[in-house]
C-alpha cells in the first residue's frame, strides 16, 4: 500500500494536512458514546510462550472479521546505507514461501472472498486481512507460514526493487510537494531515523542486494516481535487456539536492544528554499514537539492534539476560517500532528498562497494565528465545540472494524500500549484553555522550528501552458 495512502488511513481526521503530505490523519453526542456498555470495548490479551502477543476485540455487528499482524519495524529501525528495506520486505512478503508459489497467498486470500494488503511506516510494517469471520483460519495459516518461512529469489527481487524504484518516481520525484516534503523531514531532523524517507533513497535501493533483505527477515520478523490483532466476529478463546495452534510452534530470536536514536536539541530556526517544477509556490513549517512515549509529557500531547484541532478541526477552525475565507492569505492551509510516533515528531504546519499573497504572507499569517494562542486563552464556547469534534472523530473511527484493529496494534506496536485507546476520550476531556496556551508557548517556538519554502521554476512546458492559457 503506498505510504501517502496508509498515512490517510491512518490520521483521518478534519485536523490534517493536505493530502499531497499528510504524514499524520464531528457532530456526534458524547453522551451517546458514554452510554455505550462497558464490554463493546473489551480487549482480550494473550501472550503466547514464544513472545506473540495476541489481542482480540469480539465486534458481533456483521459476519466479518480483521486480522492483522504487526511487526516492530519499520524505517525508523533502518541506518543510513540501508533505507528502504522495510518496505522492499513488505512487498517481497507476497512473493512466496517455501510451500507457496509467488502471489499465492493473495490467490487464496481472494478465493476465500477476503481482502488483503501491507503497509509500511516509519515504526512497523502491518499485514492484513479482511475475510467473512469462518474464514480466520485460512489467514491465521497463510500468516503464520511467511513468519518462519519466506522464500526470497533473486527473480522476484529484481521484480519488485524495480516496482519500489518506479512508486519513489511517482510518488516522490514526480511530484514538487512530496518531494519537498522529503528535503523538509531531512532538514528538520539531524539524528533522529525520522530524517529518512520511508520508501527509501533511491541510491540506497539501487544499492540493495538479496542478502540485506534476508537479514532483516531474520533479525526482525519474530513471534516476539510482532502482535496479532483480530477484531469482528470472533470469539478470543477460538482465536487465542488458533494462534497457539498455527504461530505457537515458531521459535522466538534473540532481540538486541533498540536504540532510540533520539533527536539532539535543536538550536535554532532551520530554513530553506527548495527549487520544483511546479505552477505555485508551496509553504512546510514543522515545530519539534513530544508525543505519548514521551516521558512525564502525556498532558502535553493531549494539549497539543486539541490544539490542532483549533487550528484545522474543519472548516470552521481557525487556519479556513481566517485565512482561506477571512484574509485570503491562502488557498489552502491545515496542521497536523501524530501523538502515536514512536520518537519526538513535528506539529506540521502546510499551505500554498493564493495569487494575490507569497509563502512569505502565509508563513507571516500562520504565526500570528500561533501568537493569538499563545496570547489570549481560548474561550470555554470554542474549547467545548473542538473537544466535541475530536471525541466524534474518535468514535466514528470505530465503526471500522479495521480502524479498531489498526488502533491496537499500532499503539502496541510503537510502545504505548493497546491500553491507551480506551483513555483517548477521557484525556481530550480534561484538557483546559490554559493547558493549550501553555504548549504553545512551550512548543511552537523558533528554537523548535523548521521552515522550508517551495519556488516554482518556469520549464519549456510551464512557458507553453501559459502562453495558451493567455
Amino acid at each position: 500500500m503506498p505510504i501517502l495512502l496508509w498515512l490517510r488511513l491512518t490520521r483521518n481526521k478534519m485536523r490534517k494536512l493536505s493530502a499531497i503530505v499528510l504524514i499524520l490523519s464531528f457532530i456526534y453526542s458524547l453522551s451517546g458514546f458514554a452510554s455505550e456498555p462497558r464490554n463493546a470495548n473489551m480487549v482480550h490479551e494473550k501472550v503466547l510462550k514464544n513472545g506473540l502477543k495476541v489481542l482480540v476485540k469480539e465486534d458481533n455487528r456483521a459476519p466479518v472479521m480483521v486480522s492483522q499482524v504487526w511487526y516492530k519495524v519499520g524505517a525508523s529501525y533502518e541506518h543510513d546505507g540501508i533505507t528502504g528495506l522495510s518496505h522492499v520486505l513488505e512487498h517481497m512478503m507476497f512473493q512466496g514461501t517455501d510451500n507457496l508459489e509467488p502471489g499465492e497467498f493473495s490467490k487464496i486470500i481472494a478465493a476465500n472472498g477476503g481482502r488483503e494488503n501491507a503497509f509500511t511506516g516509519a515504526d512497523y510494517t502491518a499485514y492484513f486481512q479482511t475475510m467473512e469471520a469462518s474464514r480466520l483460519e485460512v489467514s491465521m495459516r497463510l500468516e503464520s507460514e511467511r513468519m518462519q518461512h519466506l522464500k526470497l529469489q533473486e527473480k522476484e527481487f529484481v521484480k519488485e526493487l524495480q516496482v519500489v524504484m518506479e512508486e519513489r518516481r511517482m510518488r516522490t520525484e514526480d511530484k514538487p510537494q512530496s518531494q519537498t516534503y522529503e528535503y523538509f523531514k531531512a532538514l528538520a531532523y539531524t539524528s533522529s531515523p525520522y530524517r529518512n524517507p520511508i520508501i527509501g533513497w533511491m541510491q540506497d535501493l539501487e544499492d540493495m542486494k538479496l542478502d540485506d533483505l534476508a537479514d532483516w527477515y531474520k533479525q526482525w520478523y519474530a513471534p516476539n516481535n510482532a502482535t496479532l490483532v483480530v477484531v469482528g466476529d470472533v470469539k478470543a478463546e477460538n482465536v487465542f487456539a488458533l494462534a497457539e495452534k498455527y504461530f505457537g510452534p515458531i521459535p522466538n530470536v534473540k532481540f538486541k536492544p533498540v536504540k532510540q536514536r533520539e533527536e539532539v536539541p535543536q538550536l535554532g530556526v532551520r530554513r530553506a528554499v527548495v527549487k520544483q517544477e511546479a505552477k505555485v509556490p508551496y509553504l512546510l513549517m514543522g515545530y519539534k514537539v513530544p508525543v505519548l512515549n514521551s516521558a512525564d509529557k502525556e498532558d502535553d500531547v493531549y494539549a497539543l492534539e486539541v490544539l490542532s484541532g483549533i487550528l484545522s478541526g474543519g472548516s470552521s477552525a481557525r487556519l479556513p476560517s481566517n485565512l482561506v475565507r477571512g484574509q485570503q492569505v491562502a488557498s489552502s492551509v491545515s496542521a497536523g500532528y501524530d501523538l502515536n510516533a514512536r520518537l519526538e515528531t513535528l506539529f506540521l504546519f502546510d499551505g500554498m498562497p493564493t495569487k494575490q499573497h507569497t509563502v512569505d504572507d502565509l508563513e507571516k499569517a500562520i504565526k500570528t494565528e500561533i501568537e493569538s494562542l499563545k496570547k489570549t486563552l481560548i474561550t470555554a464556547k470554542e474549547l467545548e465545540k473542538i473537544k466535541a469534534q475530536v471525541i466524534a472523530s474518535s468514535v466514528y473511527e470505530k465503526d471500522s472494524s479495521f480502524y479498531q484493529a489498526m488502533q491496537l496494534g499500532m499503539l502496541e506496536t510503537v510502545g504505548v500500549g493497546w491500553q491507551k485507546e480506551a483513555s483517548y476520550v477521557d484525556k481530550v476531556k480534561a484538557v483546559t484553555a490554559v493547558q493549550i496556551r501553555v504548549v504553545a508557548q512551550k512548543y511552537l517556538i523558533d528554537d523548535h522550528l523548521t521552515v522550508v519554502h517551495m519556488q516554482p521554476q518556469t520549464t519549456v512546458t510551464n512557458a507553453k501552458e501559459n502562453q495558451h492559457a493567455e
